[in-house]
């Protein structure tokens, strides 16, 4: 563990992907069992699910949240139905915020949302010093940066965000980019969104079409267009704390 500041320590990279993920590599290094939480809806008349597992760390004094990565044919229909909708608009530092976002990423933040403010509201009465961090997989990585977006703008929250295989969420444009990811990155005390260069999910959805993320943290040195498309070695690696050793190096230096 690494100390930030206030005495907040947090994880190796590799160690939140294990705890979100369930280990799904079975390392045997999980610090805890997650049992994520189900909520179902109907999404363009299919039956899917959110999935999400609020927890808190004692040892760290830290409330994690954490959200499931794309695990059925339901979750691979919601991510590829990708229409920009209307999300949210307001005035940010004295100008106007308008949020787009991938249509039915934001649909299923929304049937959980109130869940999960609800959850850390109760945990920040009970540990009003903890932190707060936000972490997630895959699609997981759309919730968990609605997620942070969510409880800054909602509870006055400024949690860490961690994300692995990290998609592209929110629609923007060359007018307002720059504005709307200078708001987001607001809303985090720290952001780690980590993508390896071979792993096509991190593509998706395309920045062509305007959609971006917080931020993009490469943690693979060369692409390699051939191999993106083997999914399974590139998007289920992220366990692998050899591919942080830039990261780390560059921490160590500041």
């Amino acid at each position: 563990m690494e100390s930030i500041g206030n005495n907040y320590e947090k994880l190796s990279y590799g160690q939140y992907f294990i705890d979100t993920s369930g280990d799904i590599n079975n390392t045997g290094k999980a610090t805890f069992k997650i049992e994520y939480n189900s909520v179902e809806y109907v999404y363009n008349g299919v039956l899917t699910h959110a999935n999400y597992f609020i927890r808190y760390d004692e040892k760290r004094n830290v409330i994690q949240v954490h959200f499931e990565g794309t695990k059925d044919v339901p979750d691979w229909i919601t991510n590829l139905l990708f229409q920009p909708k209307y999300y949210d608009s307001f005035t940010w530092n004295d100008k106007k915020i308008t949020l787009k976002v991938h249509k039915s990423w934001a649909a299923m933040y929304k049937v959980m949302k109130h869940f999960i403010r609800k959850g850390v509201s109760e945990l920040l009465e009970l540990h009003p010093f903890a932190e707060v961090e936000v972490i997630g997989w895959s699609l997981g990585s759309g919730q968990a940066m609605l997620c942070v977006q969510d409880l800054n703008f909602n509870l006055r929250i400024t949690p860490h965000l961690y994300t692995f295989g990290s998609v592209n969420l929110f629609k923007t444009n060359i007018f307002n980019r720059r504005k709307t990811l200078k708001y987001l990155r607001s809303c985090c005390k720290s952001y780690h969104i980590f993508c390896n260069r071979n792993d096509i999910v991190t593509y998706v959805v395309p920045r062509i079409f305007g959609f971006v993320k917080f931020g993009r943290l490469n943690i693979k040195k060369r692409l390699n267009i051939f191999s993106m498309f083997r999914v399974l070695k590139n998007h289920f690696i992220y366990d692998n704390e050899l591919m942080y050793e830039r990261i780390y190096k560059r921490e160590m230096k500041n």
